[in-house]
């Protein structure tokens, strides 16, 4: 996500004509609203995300109902609190990675009734935000965290962590912390020393998310001598993922391990909820000649990306349409804005990946004659914020590319100049990163 970091912030001279209004900044504080009307129904927790900003770290909970909150900081370790009445949060309390500022969070249930998000942060932090969103535009209620990073002495400066509380009417507008202070609550004495900060994380290793076409009820093309796409397109996922992972350079995940169907647009959202770092479907077609044979990799086309862009840019869409930006608070021109910027890097990228591919696996396979690099409007291209491509690997009709994709040194061979693309690919990508 660093890619779509870079241009929100360069879209900040851009936008700042039609940028939503911002009440100052004020750590540790929350909208004071009126209290709801007694709830019979236990609220629960439907999802959780964040999201990356330039200057700040946000925390999405998706409500039933909405719920009074209390947030307050603390050191040693550093981390954000967040007291919550009984709320349900069906598998919440498995600790959940981080990003950002965010290490990691988890949720316990509290005695009395009472519950706590907990949110360890990577070093000192102050609260930028929380405020919580009355359902509108289809969407439950949901609360919002902004954490932002500060330094040892800032931090020390604040001290006592005092907290505030909230509540949220669901009849209401969402109402952002006012400029005036509301009433501060010590809830602890002064803060220990600063502790030096915590060692940068290491850096993850990159998303590999590998699509093996069609499945289940869908055999996809039949080939000579009735052998199944499906099956091909599995035997070839499974072996690029042994080699991706063999490398100890990449995390991989399939979209399916075994012969099931899975609809189009759910294997884009497999990889997105992987924060993939890359998707490629795969894939053997079948034509009408026995003497057409190669491989060849697609990537979105133009046309296609402009109708993506429209719909993405629907209202309804908003909150998911680009990873870790939720876009539903925006205006017209800034979501579109944002959304189109995303998707036109994004098939850069994708359209780079290409070319490496063809470099790299023409020299293993043999590619189609005729422009084996193609574009075209599959579903499974369509993320606006993921690089992805999808590979043909040869044709079904063609007894020849039969022959060797059901071949297993084939498909390690195969494999073998996929993982070289991937591997150029990435490593272009930091380069392009830093410069």
């Amino acid at each position: 996500m660093p890619r779509l970091l870079a241009i929100v912030a360069a879209l900040g001279a851009l936008l700042g004509a039609v940028a939503l209004p911002c009440a100052p900044a004020q750590a540790q504080t929350t909208a004071a609203l009126p209290f709801p009307p007694p709830v019979q129904e236990r609220v629960s927790v439907l999802n959780a995300r964040l999201g990356l900003h330039p200057d700040k770290t946000r925390l999405v909970l998706e409500l039933t109902d909405s719920v009074p909150f209390t947030v307050s900081v603390h050191g040693s370790p550093y981390r954000v609190v967040i007291d919550l009445p009984d709320v349900s949060w069906p598998g919440g309390n498995t600790v959940m990675a981080g990003k950002g500022v965010v290490a990691r969070y988890r949720f316990e249930g509290r005695d009395g009734g009472a519950s706590r998000l907990v949110v360890e942060t990577d070093g000192p932090a102050r609260v930028v935000e929380s405020y919580l969103i009355p359902p509108r535009d289809g969407f439950k209620p949901r609360f919002v965290l902004d954490i932002a990073r500060t330094t040892p002495a800032q931090f020390a400066a604040s001290a006592p962590v005092a907290a505030t509380t909230a509540t949220a009417s669901v009849s209401r507008e969402a109402v952002r912390p006012p400029a005036k202070r509301d009433p501060i609550v010590p809830v602890a004495a002064a803060l220990p020393p600063p502790v030096p900060p915590r060692a940068a994380p290491v850096p993850e290793k990159p998303m590999v998310v590998v699509d093996p076409g069609h499945g289940g009820v869908d055999p996809g093309a039949v080939g000579v001598g009735g052998v199944y796409e499906k099956d091909i397109t599995l035997a070839m996922a499974r072996e690029l993922k042994r080699q991706l992972e063999g490398s100890g350079r990449y995390r991989v995940r399939l979209t399916r391990d075994k012969d099931v169907f899975i609809r189009l647009r759910d294997r884009v959202a497999i990889a997105r909820e992987a924060n993939a770092d890359l998707f490629l479907s795969l894939h053997a077609d079948s034509i009408g000649s026995a003497n057409m044979r190669g491989l060849s990799i697609y990537t979105l086309s133009d046309r296609a990306s402009d109708r993506e862009a429209e719909m993405l840019a629907a209202k309804e869409n908003r909150a998911d349409a680009l990873a870790g930006m939720d876009l539903s608070s925006e205006n017209d021109l800034v979501a579109s804005i944002l959304i189109d910027l995303a998707q036109r890097d994004t098939m850069n990228h994708s359209k780079r990946f290409a070319n490496m591919a063809l470099e790299h696996l023409g020299r293993e396979v043999k590619l189609i004659p005729n422009k084996p690099h193609r574009q075209a409007g599959f579903a499974v291209l369509t993320a606006p914020d993921m690089p992805s491509a999808l590979v043909e690997m040869g044709y079904l009709s063609s007894p020849q590319d039969v022959s060797l994709l059901s071949k297993s040194a084939h498909r390690e061979k195969l494999g073998r100049g996929m993982v070289r693309t991937i591997d150029a690919y990435f490593k272009w990508l930091t380069g392009a990163q830093k410069s």
